[in-house]
């Protein structure tokens, strides 16, 4: 196993032959997925694509710069050829959806291979508040290959792990509030989550249709943007965002509250990447401060009534057979109990099946204060400070897996683009202790273009400072 990885670089895969690729990924997969148990079910037909297309590609017919390029799908993604369980055992006897996700659709048009399914957290982390990130009664635990006792986070945890691990260059993650940049984060990758709306939230399973949205996870920034390109229909290139270090032209600000001081490590190594950005020419204001995003209470009540909704509306694009509503859900494990909910419960289902719809009063005034924390909060310190976008720390080094008392997340940068629908991109920024940690850019409504453009820069400053960024040693840390 090598010692470091590819800095940015052409997403191409030039003449290489996708068979070629294909079976050297798999050849990986048998190596490393018994360690880290990123993918949960691999695509038997992937290398049978990646003859046909590299085929089309010998007759002249190239799809674009993502052609014959394997990509890992988080399983709460609809394929019509695999199984999609969101983790549940309630869903892993069932057929595969009718019809491929708008996404999947597109990656297969860009002539993508669709290499496997990665595993997540179950349901995407909501269904009890004690869960484990990483684990599903599907899929298993995964782990993360920095250190295979700590966590990979969630909910998208396979996607981060299988990119750190060599399984995969891309993946694709679903974010509700972390989802995407706290594995990306802990597992030392790039994280993209969109604007929400930018891709399209049909067959993927919800939970809240005002915060969810899939994005890229891969090993650099350029990647990211080609796949984002092709997740949104085409019609920006978002790699034209990665132009170089000069960053002269931009202002960034900093808010030290609340999102600094809760790890030291990790304090010192993002000062270290506010230099960096500074040697790039961009204006940093610092010692801002963005206002608490509202109370808990009020983000509960918004995804569990959504999560009803949406839930329901999404068991209905499935093959009859399986289950229908949350109530069913709900009962399915509590007579599966012994595996279902061996570590954790599902009071979060239990709440959200005792909402009352999208009229509900607490629904409304819960989201109209949401929404405004969120975008409120952001807007407000871009404006008042002529910024362009924030920079921050992502998140907390990971945490000991600890399936009976579950995690351990000393802080985080999510929350406020969560509440708004706004876009975050978090990069790898270097190791504490041995454990990678990474910077989040965050802006306002489709910045995204910006925030690519930040982070590439960023990561070119790095790799010409640092070298290139590790590669996992599979190691238990002490």
């Amino acid at each position: 196993m090598s010692s470091t990885r590819q800095g940015p670089g052409d997403v191409s895969p030039g003449p290489r032959p996708a068979s070629v690729t294909v079976e050297e990924l798999q050849a990986r997969y048998a190596e490393v997925n018994p360690l880290v148990n990123a993918v949960c079910t691999p695509n038997p037909a992937a290398l049978t694509e990646a003859v046909r297309l590299d085929a089309e590609r010998d007759d002249g017919r190239v799809r674009g710069p993502l052609h014959g390029l394997p990509v890992l799908v988080k399983d709460n993604i609809d394929t019509a050829d695999l199984p999609t369980t969101a983790g549940s055992l309630a869903l892993a006897d069932q057929p595969p959806p009718p019809h491929d996700a708008p996404l999947v659709r597109r990656l297969r048009e860009a002539g993508c291979i669709v290499l496997g399914k990665t595993n997540l957290s179950e349901w995407a982390n909501f269904r009890g508040s004690a869960s484990s990130s990483g684990w599903s009664a599907f899929g298993g635990l995964t782990r993360n290959p920095y250190a295979l006792n700590r966590s990979a986070g969630g909910s998208s945890s396979g996607s981060g792990a299988a990119v750190a691990a060599g399984m995969a260059e891309l993946a694709i993650g679903t974010e509700t509030n972390g989802s995407i940049v706290c594995p990306a984060a802990l597992n030392g990758v790039v994280g993209l989550k969109p604007t929400v709306g930018l891709i399209p939230q049909q067959g993927i399973v919800p939970i809240s249709h005002s915060q969810d949205t899939a994005g890229p996870m891969t090993r650099t920034v350029s990647q990211a943007a080609a796949l984002l390109t092709v997740l949104t229909g085409g019609a920006t290139d978002y790699l034209q965002s990665c132009r170089g270090e000069d960053l002269s032209d931009l202002r960034i600000g900093v808010p030290r509250g609340p999102l600094w001081g809760y790890s030291t490590g990790l304090d010192r190594v993002s000062e270290e990447a506010l230099e960096l950005l500074s040697r790039c020419g961009a204006t940093l204001v610092d010692h801002l401060s963005l206002p608490t995003p509202g109370g808990d209470e009020d983000q509960l009540h918004v995804l569990s009534h959504e999560l009803k909704v949406d839930l329901t509306a999404y068991l209905a694009t499935r093959k009859p057979g399986g289950p229908r509503t949350l109530a069913e859900l709900i009962a399915f494990n509590q007579q599966h109990a012994d595996v279902e909910l061996r570590y954790f419960g599902q009071e979060l289902f239990e709440r959200a099946e005792g909402t009352e719809g999208l009229g509900s009063p607490v629904y409304v005034a819960a989201r109209l204060a949401a929404l405004r924390a969120g975008r409120d909060g952001i807007d407000g310190l871009l404006r008042e400070n002529q910024l362009d976008a924030l920079v921050m720390p992502s998140y907390s080094p990971a945490w000991t897996i600890d399936l009976i008392n579950g995690d351990h997340v000393l802080g985080s940068s999510s929350s406020h683009a969560a509440l708004a629908g706004y876009p975050l991109l978090t990069v790898p920024s270097g190791l504490v202790e041995g454990l990678p940690v990474g910077i989040t850019f965050s802006g306002t409504g489709r910045s995204d273009d910006t925030l690519i453009r930040l982070a590439h820069a960023f990561e070119t400053a790095r790799i010409k400072v640092h070298g290139p960024f590790p590669t996992p040693e599979f190691r238990q840390w002490v």
